[in-house]
């Protein structure tokens, strides 16, 4: 049964895109983002709004927040995860946060952090060694009690690891969401292969207690299409419901660039992918002309905030480099910027 359509698709398009990027590195404490950032997860607070996010450095991942009043400006609100040199844990040399367990998983209630246990969940993702993405990555949590959501303490070993994973997922895992349905955790995952040209593929792992995952026997359960768009990856997850639907806002890859996609399910494992980019990757001079990825959404105040990951060639004069590009955060929304108060 077809769950996607022009008409549906229009409750979640977000073609107003902001000009420029809202997030870039160099801003943060001790230089941890002088490379860049990445992964924006964006919720509300005890009435103020928050971005989980990465930098790097150069040597690896380190995850901070960054708060905000109007979604637009934002400013470094201090660390959520450090490197931990001479540390002898397996996420010691460089971690990526990535979601924080919600309140609920409706598109259409703002975004907030909720409990489990009396604690809330954090779920990131860690290297062996430092460098970029260096070496195969495993899925860990931390938690916290602190209201200001500072001091987090992570689980001595990953919840989720390649070493006992399948050939799709041999080269390590990558961004995971966290969400609660019918009494258990699903934490969907992207993963890649060993292959030289590798491919990155979504899967899930379930959980009773959020401290033991079982793979579900239909992994992958979204896999690339080598026909089309997504060619090369189908990453990062962003899953929430909408009515009888449940959506997966992911990224593809393919043909050089990251743009971002749409997949619907009414069960949870079997998955539809809309076929064309729900946010194409932006034209020359953009500030994300080269990549539009990593979603995260949030609806508020009756407008959907599409928060991504955007990436151009670098400028003379950028705040920061990576690999020849800037790498920021960028927003499209749902409203014009006039009817927020932007401009």
């Amino acid at each position: 049964m077809e769950l996607l359509n022009e008409t549906r698709l229009q409750r979640y398009q977000t073609p107003y895109r902001w000009p420029t990027h809202i997030l870039t590195g160099g801003a943060g404490e001790g230089g941890f983002d002088r490379q860049g950032v990445d992964i924006p997860f964006v919720f509300r607070h005890r009435g103020q709004f928050y971005m989980l996010y990465t930098g790097y450095d150069g040597q690896g991942y380190q995850s901070a927040l960054a708060t905000s009043q109007d979604l637009l400006h934002w400013k470094f609100h201090g660390f959520v995860l450090q490197r931990q040199p001479g540390e002898a844990r397996w996420d010691a040399a460089s971690c990526a946060a990535t979601w924080i367990l919600k309140k609920s998983d409706n598109l259409w209630d703002t975004p907030e952090p909720g409990q489990y246990d009396g604690k809330y969940w954090m779920v990131y993702h860690a290297y062996p060694r430092t460098g970029y993405e260096n070496g195969a990555a495993e899925i860990g949590l931390a938690w916290t009690t602190d209201e200001n959501l500072l001091d987090w303490h992570r689980l001595d070993a990953p919840i989720l690891s390649w070493r006992d994973g399948a050939s799709w997922e041999a080269g390590g895992l990558y961004k995971a969401c966290l969400i609660r349905h019918q009494g258990k955790f699903l934490l969907y995952y992207n993963a890649k292969d060993r292959e030289p040209r590798w491919t990155e593929q979504t899967g899930l792992a379930t959980s009773a207690d959020l401290l033991h995952f079982t793979r579900c026997p239909q992994n992958p359960l979204l896999k690339v299409n080598r026909e089309s768009w997504d060619e090369r990856f189908v990453s990062d997850p962003y899953v929430v419901q909408d009515g009888d639907i449940w959506l997966n806002f992911y990224f593809g890859y393919g043909n050089g660039h990251a743009q971002e996609g749409l997949a619907a399910s009414r069960d949870l494992l079997a998955w539809e992918k809309w076929p064309q980019p729900l946010l194409a990757h932006g034209p020359a001079g953009a500030p994300d002309q080269n990549h539009a990825h990593k979603a995260s959404m949030l609806y508020d105040q009756g407008t959907l905030y599409h928060f991504y990951c955007g990436t151009r060639p670098w400028q003379e004069g950028d705040p920061t480099q990576v690999f020849g590009e800037l790498r920021g955060i960028c927003v499209a929304t749902s409203q014009p910027f006039s009817r927020l108060n932007w401009e």
